[in-house]
Formats: structure tokens, sequence, C-alpha cells
């Protein structure tokens, strides 16, 4: 087991690591639209939180040797159900290889932001 940690994306802001890689798969925590360099949210749409989460998460794979396109497994968490379209239509340009997903409606995120993802991926060989 590896634990990973990258300053292109936001530290941890509770008591766990950014992703763990195990068995040849990467399990990230969840990435919310964070600036890395300021630890704040500067987006306010979905759309533009969408993009910050998808550009930590991507971090997050390429520093424990992955990327977007091995993903396997996706969960996300919106604020608002009626962001799902927009949110969808930012997730589909990273997402291409249409990996398995859950996406529900929570009532708070951390830091009051609009969308949380998390995935699995296999890591490079």
């Amino acid at each position: 087991m590896n634990i990973i940690h990258t300053s292109n994306a936001p530290a941890a802001i509770g008591p766990y690591s950014q992703a763990i890689v195990a068995n040849g798969l990467v399990y990230t925590s969840g990435q919310i639209a964070l600036d890395p360099a300021s630890g704040v949210i500067g987006e306010t749409t979905v759309e533009g939180q969408t993009e910050q989460a998808i550009r930590n998460l991507n971090a997050v794979l390429a520093e424990a040797g992955s990327d977007l396109t091995r993903v396997v497994k996706t969960t996300c968490f919106l604020r608002h159900m009626s962001d799902f379209a927009a949110f969808n239509a930012v997730y589909a340009k990273y997402f291409t290889g249409k990996p398995a997903r859950s996406c529900v409606e929570v009532s708070a995120l951390p830091k009051a932001a609009l969308v949380e993802i998390e995935c699995v991926a296999e890591v490079k060989e």
C-alpha cells in the first residue's frame, strides 16, 4: 500500500490521504474545487467547480501513476440534483471512456462546495 500526496492538488482537509495505491489500483479521496495554491473555492458555478475538481483529481491520479483514461469507477456528489445536466456536460468532456459511476445529491459538502468527485483507477504498469 502506498500513500499518495501531491502539491498539485489541495492538501487533505482532514485525517485522510489524497489517495492510496493498492494491488494495482488507485483509490482517490473526494476532490472538490479547492484551488491548490490558495486553498479556497474560487468558482461559483457547478461547471467551474466541476472543472477544478477534475483538475485536482487528475493531479492526484498523475502522482499515483494513472490518469483519467484509466478510471474504472467514479462516485460523484452534487449539492443540487438540479445541476445534474450542467455537471454531466463538463464530466463528459473528461471521462470519455465512460467509467462506471454513481451520482447522488447530498445535503452538504466540505467548504460549501457544489460538487465532489472520487474515483478508482488502474495504475500504469
